[in-house]
């Protein structure tokens, strides 16, 4: 694995961790909190290619399994893997790399031209991959873990998917600033390279 690589999984893996030093609200009723650490996984997805994705953001879960106190309130080690939220934190990195699959898939098909189109285009990934496929995952294993049936669990949850839906608006319109900005900066699959 090549420096810049393993540098862009680094700095990403620590861009979540940042997003952790935020407070968490509490949610009346569940025991999964609101965070702003799903932005940092939408934003790995679409500023990485999908298997940086995933190993940033699973560098970061595996910093949070060690002890190191990355998740929002200074928590980490293994208690937060034993709670309903557990099914978000380990559904993340999937999350990530989904987001980055679908971005690629859909600058494959169009190239958008102007920033709306980018922003679009983010939007879309990020609502795809970084909430359908994070709550596919997060869901059943809260559920588990939780043990409370898929259904009541999924009910408590959807009090997160306004939030969410602005942060996927959010990753797309930063992503976009970015890249336009600097676009050295962008994933490599745009600039004719392999999403590999």
């Amino acid at each position: 694995m090549s420096g810049p690589r393993i540098a862009r999984i680094a700095v990403f893996a620590a861009l979540v961790a940042v997003f952790g030093l935020t407070p968490a609200i509490s949610v009346p009723g569940s025991s999964v909190p609101i965070t702003v650490q799903t932005l940092g996984v939408m934003l790995a997805g679409l500023l990485l290619v999908p298997v940086e994705a995933f190993l940033s953001v699973a560098l970061f879960v595996g910093l949070v399994a060690i002890g190191l106190p990355v998740l929002p309130g200074g928590r980490g080690g293994l208690a937060p893997f034993t709670t309903p939220s557990a099914g978000f934190i380990i559904g993340f990195p999937f999350a990530a790399a989904a987001v980055a699959m679908i971005a690629v898939a859909l600058r494959r098909a169009r190239e958008p031209r102007t920033p709306r189109g980018q922003i679009a285009l983010g939007a879309t990934a990020s609502l795809l991959g970084g909430v359908a496929v994070l709550y596919a995952i997060a869901i059943p294993l809260g559920a588990m873990i939780g043990g409370i049936s898929v259904a009541k669990f999924a009910r408590v949850t959807y009090v997160y998917l306004p939030g969410d839906i602005a942060k996927a608006v959010v990753a797309s319109v930063v992503a976009a600033a970015v890249v336009r900005a600097a676009p050295f900066l962008a994933p490599r699959t745009v600039r004719g390279e392999t999403g590999a």
